[in-house]
């Protein structure tokens, strides 16, 4: 049974690998612990650690009771949309993919040779931060050079038609490449961090950072080529802080560090409060974000997955609808 195994992940405590960031209390984290959950099942046993979970056989009795599966009937969820007081929006990799973004996941899915889930860790950046950065530099250029996509525009609308009718919604997005924000969403949980955040080793100072390069050393460097050459650039040459000169890394959610309690109790507040979800292009296979749609439906919310695929939390969700998220929000959520 998954229950034990799902008690240990969600309760035990680890030394925090981001530094000034408070463990989450059991207390708030026993709100998560889904009695025999699918969805989460971390092989760190660690409490709001990132981490790749793998579905297990056995869902939640209370979200296996519907009689049928998800509904793709767009009629009947415009009907609930608009009925909605409070909507929140999960977003995962797929919707960032269709503005040119990679995934890093699945066939293809490496950088070089190199699964990208080995790179984003804090023992990787110790090991070689050379390299890490590498990675990151060449992530940050890209992306720079991408726009959002209609479905980015798609929840900005929704965001815009309810909050002229004093209603809300709120985007919590796993994606760290900020096109949410360039698009003009407002309410906005970036739960894994941004790309265009640094944060010092030394001092602890986080701060945005646009600069392009980020330094002069990964100039033309991180290619992605299976047969691109490591740059080896040694650490003085990589990004300083600007305050005490020490060594920066990327203010991101790497896998085996926790998530932040002030975002984790920020995201709880919307799945508690929330009449509608919206998923949208996510996996449901990285914990703790694996975590928050199911909850939802748990708690009685009406849950819409948008998604290339079916997922481990399919099956809970009240409707479902397949194809590029592209394609599939804008008529959805456009309000008239």
């Amino acid at each position: 049974m998954c229950r034990p195994l799902v008690r240990a992940v969600l309760l035990m405590m680890v030394p925090c690998a981001l530094g000034r960031i408070a463990p989450a209390s059991t207390s708030l984290l026993s709100r998560l612990a889904l009695s025999s959950s699918p969805f989460v099942r971390s092989p760190s046993c660690s409490s709001l650690l990132l981490s790749p979970v793998s579905p297990c056989p056995l869902l939640p009795p209370a979200l296996t009771m519907a009689s049928s599966r998800p509904s793709s009937d767009l009629a009947a969820f415009r009907e609930k949309l608009c009925e909605a007081k409070h909507v929140v929006a999960f977003t995962g990799a797929g919707i960032s993919a269709e503005s040119g973004v990679p995934t890093f996941r699945g066939d293809g899915g490496l950088w070089r040779t190199h699964d990208a889930t080995s790179l984003a860790t804090p023992e990787a950046f110790e090991r070689d931060p050379s390299l890490v950065w590498e990675f990151y530099h060449y992530r940050r250029e890209l992306v720079m050079t991408k726009r959002p996509n209609p479905a980015h525009h798609a929840l900005v609308g929704l965001e815009r038609w309810m909050g002229v009718r004093g209603r809300r919604c709120v985007v919590v997005t796993q994606n760290i490449d900020e096109l949410h924000r360039t698009a003009g969403t407002e309410e906005l949980i970036e739960v894994h961090g941004s790309l265009f955040r640094v944060r010092c080793l030394a001092c602890g100072e986080d701060r945005d950072n646009y600069d392009s390069p980020i330094c002069e050393a990964l100039r033309g460097k991180g290619a992605p080529d299976p047969g691109a050459p490591e740059a080896r650039i040694p650490e003085e040459d990589l990004p300083r802080c600007r305050r005490c000169r020490r060594l920066l890394r990327p203010a991101v959610l790497w896998f085996g560090e926790m998530m932040d309690e002030r975002i984790m109790q920020s995201v709880l507040r919307e799945i508690d409060s929330c009449d509608l979800c919206l998923v949208v292009g996510t996996s449901s296979l990285v914990y703790p974000a694996a975590l928050f749609a199911p909850q939802a439906a748990r708690r009685g919310a009406v849950v819409a997955e948008f998604n290339l695929e079916e997922t481990p939390a399919t099956e809970s969700f009240q409707f479902h609808f397949h194809g590029p998220c592209g394609e599939t929000l804008p008529p959805a959520l456009t309000m008239t």
